[in-house]
């Protein structure tokens, strides 16, 4: 009898973030499932029970008390502070994949396919398999800190006839003020650990250590730059159909029925501290007269007392909801940015932090959103951008183009082209 683990290696997909960023992983163990590869999804523990209802085995790290942790951590969405809220939480597990790679039978071949948070674990992992390979995959552009294409560092709009030289030292300044302080001390004690040099840059680290580099969005959303990884592989956004069941809850599909299609609000599945979020999303309905619905896990950070008109929902398949909707205001996470493009919906993005800035200006650059500054919240804004998308018929028209290009690209099944050769570390089939 054959063995097969020699010919065929197990993928380790390393995943990390909330929800909304672990979908796009499933997705694609999905779909390297369905084409007969073995699969290994590595996530928080909060996650492993999504993972697993997506029929991918799972290994999880950390506890329930650590992540909700976490969460409670106001400073998590703040846009200087969250990076490092989020790093803090993650340093006592960076010998977790390792670990894990140590467990596996020594004539089982792996690959990784890695969050980009995770590739300084993948790569002390690598210190027990020498020819582990690993695939970045890139959800968000901004991940990428290029100087070429850089439209904001935080809510900081970059303006495009900055010289290239002073973009350069801007994200010089990012990293050496704020990124490397917060991240090396811990990356580098884990490394010498396991009997490997110090690194000087944490990113230069992170983009230069993966054998390939894959992006999860298409080249119109943002074109591949001069500076991003050599050999980068552009892919597209991946949609986590059939990981939420389609159906919609009685009680939504009820309130769906009964009046005009209503405003979607959601600042993420992460977010706990959006109860000013709410009240200003509430106040702007009741201007505007249309009815409304508010999407958080946290039930908590929502007005006690909703108006007839307003219905709350801790999940949502959006693949089913947001046909549905008039508009979508969000906080620029590039899950639910994606979902609303393909949707054909107009968007109002309300940046807190991380790649929700970079993101919410893209949309906008396609004509299909408006930006509005979490810090720059107010009901009366809220409300008057969103009668200019609702009312304008530029950004209609703009909506439904962009959803007809992604229903006319070739789906899932290309970027899953693009991820077995870069696993394989064969070259990529051309866009």
């Amino acid at each position: 009898m054959t063995d097969t683990r020699k010919s065929a290696p197990l993928v380790i997909i390393a995943a990390s973030g909330t929800a909304g960023d672990m979908l796009p992983f499933i997705a694609l163990g999905q779909g390297l499932l369905a084409r007969g590869h073995q699969v290994l999804m590595f996530t928080p523990c909060v996650h492993a029970a999504l993972v697993q209802a997506a029929g991918i085995p799972c290994h999880s790290h950390g506890s329930n008390a650590e992540w909700q942790a976490l969460l409670d951590n106001p400073d998590l969405w703040h846009e200087r502070k969250g990076w490092g809220v989020i790093w803090q939480g993650l340093t006592p597990h960076l010998h977790a994949l390792h670990q894990l790679v140590q467990t596996l039978p020594a004539d089982q071949p792996c690959v990784m396919l890695s969050h980009p948070l995770l590739v300084p674990m993948a790569v002390l992992a690598r210190a027990t398999r020498p020819d582990l390979r690993i695939v970045c995959a890139y959800l968000a552009p901004s991940n990428l800190c290029s100087s070429h294409d850089l439209l904001t560092a935080g809510s900081l709009r970059i303006p495009r006839w900055l010289p290239l030289r002073w973009r350069q030292a801007l994200w010089r300044l990012i990293h050496v003020r704020w990124i490397n302080p917060t991240t090396l001390p811990g990356l580098n004690a884990a490394r010498n650990a396991r009997g490997l040099p110090p690194v000087a840059h944490f990113f230069d680290h992170m983009l230069g250590a993966p054998d390939a580099s894959l992006g999860l969005f298409p080249h119109w959303f943002a074109a591949a730059q001069p500076d991003w990884p050599a050999g980068f592989i552009e892919g597209d956004f991946v949609s986590p159909a059939g990981i939420s069941p389609p159906a919609l809850s009685p009680e939504l599909a009820q309130f769906l029925a009964a009046g005009t299609p209503p405003i979607v609000f959601t600042p993420g599945t992460g977010h706990r501290h959006a109860a000013r979020y709410f009240q200003a999303a509430a106040q702007a309905l009741a201007r505007l007269g249309r009815r409304g619905l508010f999407i958080t896990p946290h039930a908590a950070q929502v007005p006690a007392a909703l108006p007839p008109g307003v219905l709350w929902q801790s999940h949502v398949p959006f693949g089913t909801l947001l046909p549905q909707v008039a508009a979508v205001v969000h906080h620029g996470g590039i899950g639910t940015t994606a979902a609303a493009l393909r949707a054909g919906k107009p968007q109002l993005i309300v940046p807190f932090a991380y790649d929700q800035f970079d993101n919410g200006l893209r949309a906008q650059g396609l004509g299909v959103a408006e930006v509005l500054l979490a810090r720059r919240l107010s009901a009366r804004r809220m409300q008057r951008q969103l009668a200019r998308l609702l009312a304008s018929p530029e950004v209609d028209r703009a909506c439904r183009a962009v959803a007809q290009q992604m229903a006319d690209e070739a789906g899932p099944e290309r970027v899953l082209d693009q991820l077995e050769a870069a696993l394989c570390g064969m070259h990529a089939r051309p866009a």
